[in-house]
């Protein structure tokens, strides 16, 4: 073969070759084009887990105090009668029912003077129906014109005074069981006993400190409120109050008619639903009270990932998903106040678990 035909030949067969690779090349890119609108219309499909729009909500707005909770019930039991400690049934801390026993006095003398005041009360009755037996009969004799007047008005004097040493037995009697009575000493209502003041053995008198005890089912918050604000506070008169997460509303509130003159401060009471039970006397909580309205970025408590000091929610935009940062501010119910790192319109998931296992999904293909 001559050099002519050798090159025409090569030529020939790299101008195949170079087609050759030019048709692979088109079907690689028409391959590569096919994954990748195939893979663009998985990630447009419906995402696996529900999602909300950021919005803006109206709410109420609150300005926060330090308020300390107090019993509304609490007293100390004082002795009624004299006598000596001879049981102590419960002591400090202890819970107790209403009516319960809680101390008993030793009861010689107040059983003696019941026993004494019962003898007279069965005297009383004998002279009282010796003196009707008399008077019916001196009565009899008296419309017979039998005796005189005199004789009549004395039988009918006896036998009113006869009634009413009768009816003074019968006091002294009462007043004799209410002493053998004091000698029991019952819890006045449920509550917890926060101080005991006298020991077995000891003698009491009438009026002697025995045992001090504060109610839990009915609390109180006492909050001094700055003079600026109380007039909006006292206007609205809505407040909650905020301890261990939780939002209790206040039942009613009681604003004092004067202020501290050395702090310029109101004292106001918020009164709570009856039982409270989250709270404790003596503690120190948060009071929110509305002094108007404002609008707060919520989002679910349900939506936030929490990861050790990252705070952040699954943010959604088409396909894309990713887990952005936020501030969060103060709960509100079952939602949160976002204060940066989401904006309004924005969207979010929901279920931030599924929203993960999306992400990994996505991630690991």
């Amino acid at each position: 073969m001559s050099r002519a035909a050798s090159a025409r030949n090569a030529r020939s067969c790299g101008g195949a070759r170079r087609v050759r690779s030019r048709r692979a090349a088109a079907a690689a890119a028409a391959i590569f084009l096919a994954a990748a609108c195939g893979a663009h219309a998985q990630s447009d499909s419906a995402l696996p887990f529900a999602t909300a729009e950021a919005a803006y909500e109206v709410a109420s707005r609150e300005r926060l105090f330090d308020g300390t909770v107090e019993a509304v019930d609490r007293a100390t039991v004082s002795a009624q009668t004299s006598g000596r400690v001879a049981e102590i049934v419960y002591d400090v801390n202890d819970y107790v029912e209403a009516g319960a026993v809680i101390m008993r006095f030793t009861d010689a003398e107040q059983r003696a003077a019941l026993g004494r005041a019962r003898a007279a009360l069965l005297e009383a009755e004998a002279r009282a129906a010796e003196a009707e037996a008399e008077f019916t009969r001196i009565a009899a004799m008296y419309e017979n014109e039998t005796v005189p007047k005199a004789r009549y008005d004395q039988a009918l004097a006896n036998r009113e005074a006869a009634a009413a040493r009768l009816e003074a037995a019968r006091a002294g009697v009462t007043t004799a069981e209410q002493e053998l009575e004091y000698t029991v000493i019952r819890a006045p209502y449920s509550g917890i006993v926060s101080e005991r003041h006298v020991e077995v053995g000891e003698l009491v008198t009438p009026g002697a400190p025995l045992m001090s005890g504060l109610a839990l089912d009915s609390l109180r918050v006492n909050v001094n409120v700055p003079q600026s604000m109380i007039e909006p506070i006292r206007t609205i008169g809505q407040a909650k109050v905020y301890a261990d997460g939780r939002e209790i509303p206040a039942e009613s509130l009681t604003f004092f008619p004067f202020a501290d003159p050395a702090a310029n401060t109101f004292t106001v009471r918020v009164n709570l639903p009856r039982g409270s039970v989250t709270l404790y006397p003596g503690m120190f909580v948060k009071v929110g009270f509305v002094v108007g309205e404002t609008e707060r970025l919520l989002v679910p408590q349900s939506a936030v990932v929490h990861r050790a000091e990252l705070t952040a929610v699954y943010v959604v935009r088409g396909d894309e998903v990713g887990l952005r940062q936020i501030r969060a501010g103060r709960p509100y119910g079952d939602t949160v106040e976002v204060l940066a790192g989401l904006a309004p319109g924005e969207r979010y998931a929901l279920d931030p678990v599924a929203a993960g296992a999306y992400l990994e999904e996505r991630r690991l293909r």
